[in-house]
């Protein structure tokens, strides 16, 4: 018994040293003085694809072009069809210590990810490298050079001092519009639109004649107004307000008269059946298509789900109406001062002991840069390209005037998302990167469904009604703490595999300990 105590004393002593060597996580990543093409690399690559096979052809093609111009890189790809899981599996993996190299991802969740030590590799000091950098004199292909990625896209990849992404496509969001459905109520749409037009056209339109159909459709279901991110609702709201969300810092603000205002509204028509969301109703498109919805509001990446025509569609083609379809900015309270927000996914690259690994997943990152992945890319949906390059050239303007020629390629609805956007870049604006500002986010959208629910339930929807919801929302995400607790305190992530072990080992030692003193013991009483 004392020499197995002796060889476990031993074991834990040497499991300490290996705890605390590397017990930080992975090194400081610093770029290394030139890439070594030499050798073999194999990288993992994360992305997301919203089922659309064309977007996997498009990301096939690249990863093809991209190795014959680096046969020594193999790019290994994952496609997943929602950000959630991308985001609930590299948190699993960095426990892990199995990220893949680059993944598709939102700022939100990159700012858990960093979290870990040293997990995300920080771009500054790639973007400047003079031999693979942006444009780099050793790149292989036409990337672009850092002031040729829209500054306003470029700056939402800059958090906790410094850039963690790259930005990959951009969207907005927009209001689609049955314009004929609209007129037919006697309302013209106006140049600007505001809240208040959308909330009176929606209550206009919940006449019914005698047998319980709606006059305007002839239909027996109608919901004038859907939103499909209500998230995005409260955030883009508030910020037209110039009401309170969160600071910088991650102090929460969400929880104020103004939400509480916008709160009251909702119910008011939610009540009558004039408003409803996606998660309660479903996806919006499929009420628009079907001419049992006036006002859609989705991202302009769903463009192609849009109108009478819409050459993506999740509605049986004998349920299609022939309308006309409008798309516009989202409502303003001020449409002198128009406030949108910006989305899209963004690209990090993860961490590894070998630097050369990483600037191999880096070259891979400025291919998607380029404006063959750019252009291809934007033209399957509304999105548009992130960088000046992609979106100067003569292939893109002349994707972008061919609208209206056919219901694909050149759909026109899907086009006018996109200019929607390219003309409001500098109108756009995200909201704070923090630990736990993903949390936040579904908060927000959380008050607008529960309200919602809550009114088709005929309950109550008063002060302490609004007291209660504000308290048990802000417990379901877990912002009823203090910034320095944990909603903004550093989540330092699991412990690292040798600091369970050690701590496996000492709990192992004292079991054996106890053990052979209460044998011993047993042994004296018989004796």
């Amino acid at each position: 018994m004392k020499k197995l105590l002796a060889v476990l004393l031993a074991a834990v002593m040497t499991l300490g040293l290996c705890s605390c060597h590397g017990s930080r996580g992975l090194p400081v990543f610093t770029p290394p003085e030139e890439f070594d093409e030499s050798r073999q690399y194999e990288i993992t690559f994360w992305a997301k694809n919203d089922t659309n096979k064309t977007q996997t052809e498009i990301y096939n093609k690249a990863i093809a072009d991209f190795q014959e111009l680096y046969p020594n890189i193999t790019v290994n790809i994952r496609l997943y069809t929602d950000y959630g899981k991308i985001y609930n599996d590299v948190i699993t993996n960095i426990a892990t210590g199995t990220t893949p190299n680059v993944c598709i991802t939102y700022p939100d969740h990159i700012a858990t990810y960093l979290t870990g030590v040293n997990t995300v590799v920080p771009l500054d000091g790639l973007f400047e490298n003079e031999n693979y950098g942006l444009a780099g004199s050793q790149v292989k292909f036409t990337a672009p050079t850092l002031d040729q990625i829209i500054p306003k896209f470029l700056e939402e990849c800059r958090f906790s001092g410094g850039y963690y992404a790259v930005p990959f496509m951009r969207s907005t969001e927009a209001c689609y519009i049955n314009k004929t459905y609209v007129e037919k109520l006697g309302f013209t749409i106006p140049e600007k639109l505001t809240w208040d037009f959308i909330w009176q056209v929606s209550e206009a339109a919940m006449k019914q004649d005698s047998e319980g159909n709606y006059i305007v459709n002839g239909q027996k279901v109608l919901i004038p107004f859907i939103y499909k991110s209500t998230d995005n609702m409260m955030i883009q709201m508030l910020k037209q307000l110039g009401a309170g969300y969160s600071t910088e810092d991650g102090d929460i603000l969400l929880f104020n008269d103004e939400t509480k205002e916008i709160l009251y509204t909702v119910a008011e028509h939610a009540a009558t059946g004039a408003f409803s969301t996606f998660k309660i109703s479903s996806y919006p498109a499929n009420f628009l298509n079907a001419g049992q919805c006036l006002f859609a509001i989705d991202s302009t990446a769903g463009a192609t789900w849009m109108g009478s025509h819409a050459p993506l569609s999740d509605i049986s083609e004998d349920k299609f109406v022939e309308f006309e379809t409008v798309v516009t900015e989202i409502p303003q309270f001020d449409p002198d001062n128009p406030q949108m927000i910006s989305q899209g996914p963004s690209v990090c690259i993860f961490n590894k002991q070998d630097p050369q690994e990483v600037v191999a997943s880096w070259l891979f990152v400025q291919y998607l840069l380029s404006n063959e992945v750019q252009i291809a890319y934007s033209q399957t949906e509304g999105y548009v390209p992130v960088t000046s390059l992609a979106q100067q050239s003569d292939e893109y303007r002349s994707y972008l005037a061919g609208a209206g020629t056919d219901d694909e390629l050149h759909y026109t609805v899907k086009l006018e998302a996109s200019e929607l956007l390219l003309r409001n870049t500098e109108n756009t604006f995200v909201t704070p990167v923090f630990n736990g500002s993903a949390s936040l986010r579904d908060a927000a959208g959380q008050l607008i469904e529960n309200v919602t629910k809550s009114v088709r339930r005929n309950e109550t929807v008063d002060e302490d009604y609004m007291e209660e919801l504000f308290d048990s929302v802000a417990s379901l995400y877990r912002l009823d703490q203090s910034p320095q607790s944990s909603a903004g305190r550093e989540d330092l992530g699991p412990l690292p595999t040798a600091a369970v072990a050690l701590l496996s080992a000492l709990g192992a030692i004292w079991v054996i300990i106890i053990s052979y003193l209460l044998i011993t013991r047993l042994k004296k009483k018989k004796n």
